[in-house]
């Protein structure tokens, strides 16, 4: 076996329908594309969500709510997690960066301490919003809650 005489799997290759050229080609007159309708007509594309006519079900079902769109989303991260990632590194200051470096958070995030778990250590927190119980934890062991 050399490179001069390679050759597909047999049947793995099939030729082209060739449509619309003639009653010869065994395809002619519809074009495999049936009688009448849109869908032999040339130029027809089926939009989308369309269900033969069928009421779609974009239409059967209902409209509700809204959107604020002057809504802030925060990220929540716990005291508890606050706590763990401290002892892990030995901090005494935590900021929006540093819990990015660590995966907690994703660029854009706007972070909100929450006050879910215990704290034991002294911190300096950074961030966007706190909870009144996650002030009250960091506070009452002298540490500083400094909103951005």
């Amino acid at each position: 076996m050399d490179l001069s005489n390679l050759k597909p799997a047999k049947g793995s290759v099939k030729n082209k329908k060739r449509l619309g050229r003639g009653q010869g080609s065994g395809r002619g007159g519809t074009s495999t594309r049936g009688h009448k309708g849109a869908q032999s007509r040339s130029g027809y594309k089926r939009t989308r969500g369309f269900e033969g006519g069928q009421m779609p079900l974009q239409r059967t079902a209902p409209k509700f709510g809204f959107s604020n769109m002057n809504r802030v989303e925060y990220k929540g991260i716990n005291v508890s997690t606050l706590q763990a990632l401290a002892e892990s590194h030995q901090l005494s200051e935590i900021s929006v960066s540093l819990l990015l470096e660590n995966g907690l958070i994703a660029k854009k995030d706007k972070v909100k301490i929450l006050g879910n778990g215990d704290l034991n250590i002294k911190l300096n927190v950074k961030a966007h919003a706190f909870s009144k119980t996650a002030v009250q934890k960091i506070e009452a062991l002298g540490g500083i809650a400094e909103k951005l």
